[in-house]
């Protein structure tokens, strides 16, 4: 990366030149392959590299942004940032302080899975296409992977100075039954920081994920209705990142007067057992760093402590229009892009209950289990489970067609009467916002029991 680094350095000096409040700059080298299969057949297959940057400049409130796939005229790309910025701005900027950061943070170089042969790759995924195709009644499939190797230079005028690479890993299957005019389908999500292995040796997996497909063709479907559910770890990681986590980014906050009324800190949302965090720290996940993109240290963030708002994930803009301390929540999914505020590895904290403690007491409820789809609306969710079980008398009982969550965030949080000691991250997916999606991001939970919650069915 010896040439990145003297364009970096070439910016520095320029970045000091130009009259600005503040200016940021970022160098990329990426590297990324993919495979997908749609049915039977390879629909793609292919590796790219790309190299870019940008400049981002604050001149009053005003943001003035330029990305470029070329380092020529490095002087013209930071003038035109500060012009856009000058243009924007009219009133007096608030961006957090920050202390400088000079770093570098790189992994070791057998950790790029981008190096590994596409043909090695492809002949795992074609084991994994042939095992659903050898099931019965299945219609159609999907096969998508993906994996991307990325070393990035962060740079300020205020004489930051950071590298930092990071390798992902995202795979996700699903295979689609059908009989007569019923269709089913059934996913199998997963991902690593780069570990290859992760995606490896999940042909029982595989083979369980398209055979339940089919048997959900003759699956009794739930009488809707008001029950009390169990969440497994999966399902309820995507309803903390999706209902609760997006209304705790803080550019939604700021910019909306009932989301303000509605996320005021010291609310009481939960029992005093619900604790909900955002922790880019932990090691190994998709979601970690130790610097955002703005330069600010990765931190551990309780937006929930013991049933109550206690805090929210900011950028340095949202944290001084908040009056609140930067979290280290500015990401970005590429070069072409300027930050925002997004999570990283978000989770309910296990309590001391066991699963059976869970659902020993149900007389009649169901056990739900992994995600298929869903959508929030403020803080109104629908979610689809991948799975769902009866529970009767205290035992899981026959399996179920898959059912829909539905409610008010705020009123689930408070129905969450016990939360399990079993915590699992979930490392499949991507977050997606303002545009830049697939985002690598992690989530996870406990088994969770919810009382009253809505569920659709017949």
């Amino acid at each position: 990366m010896a040439n990145t680094q003297t364009i970096a350095h070439q910016l520095a000096e320029i970045l000091s030149k130009y009259h600005a409040d503040y200016i940021e700059a970022h160098i990329e080298e990426s590297q990324t392959s993919h495979i997908t299969y749609r049915g039977r057949e390879l629909e793609s297959i292919g590796k790219t590299t790309s190299v870019g940057g940008n400049v981002r400049a604050l001149v009053s409130s005003g943001w003035g942004f330029t990305s470029f796939n070329s380092f020529s005229d490095l002087p013209r790309r930071v003038e035109l940032a500060v012009e856009q910025a000058r243009l924007a701005g009219s009133k007096e900027n608030k961006l957090a302080l920050v202390a400088p950061v000079v770093d570098t943070i790189l992994t070791t170089t057998n950790n790029n899975p981008v190096t590994m042969p596409l043909a090695e790759k492809k002949q795992l995924l074609d084991q994994y296409n042939d095992i659903i195709w050898k099931t019965p009644k299945i219609q159609t499939s999907i096969i998508a992977y993906g994996d991307s190797f990325k070393k990035t230079i962060f740079l300020s005028s205020l004489g930051s100075y950071i590298e930092q690479d990071r390798s992902d890993i995202a795979l996700r299957l699903a295979a689609v039954a059908t009989e007569d005019s019923e269709v089913q389908q059934v996913g199998l999500s997963l991902g690593s920081r780069g570990d290859f292995d992760k995606v490896t040796s999940l042909h029982h997996q595989v083979e369980q994920m398209a055979q339940h497909a089919v048997e959900l063709l003759s699956a009794p479907q739930v009488k809707g209705g008001e029950y009390t559910v169990v969440l497994d770890p999966v399902l309820a990681g995507v309803f903390v990142h999706e209902a609760f986590g997006h209304l705790s980014e803080s550019d939604f906050v700021y910019e909306n007067e009932q989301l303000r009324d509605i996320m005021t800190l010291g609310r009481k949302f939960g029992s005093s057992e619900l604790n909900i965090v955002d922790d880019a720290t932990i090691p190994g996940l998709r979601g970690s760093y130790k610097y955002d993109d703005e330069g600010v240290p990765a931190a551990k963030t309780y937006l929930v402590k013991e049933g109550k708002l206690v805090g929210r994930l900011h950028s340095r803009e949202t944290a001084a229009r908040m009056n609140e301390m930067p979290t280290g929540n500015a990401r970005a999914i590429n070069y072409r892009y300027p930050p925002i505020v997004r999570m990283t590895n978000t989770y309910i904290e296990p309590r001391a209950a066991s699963f059976e403690d869970l659902i020993g007491d149900i007389k009649e409820g169901i056990y739900a289990k992994n995600w298929y789809g869903g959508t929030t609306s403020m803080e109104m969710f629908t979610f689809s489970a991948g799975e769902a079980y009866m529970i009767r008398d205290g035992k899981l009982a026959e399996p179920v067609r898959p059912v829909t969550l539905t409610g008010n965030v705020f009123t689930t949080l408070a129905n969450i009467d016990a939360i399990a000691d079993d915590l699992d991250m979930n490392q499949g997916g991507g977050c997606g916002k303002g545009g830049q999606v697939p985002l690598p991001v992690s989530n996870g939970s406990p088994h969770i029991r919810i009382r009253h919650c809505l569920v659709g069915g017949r």
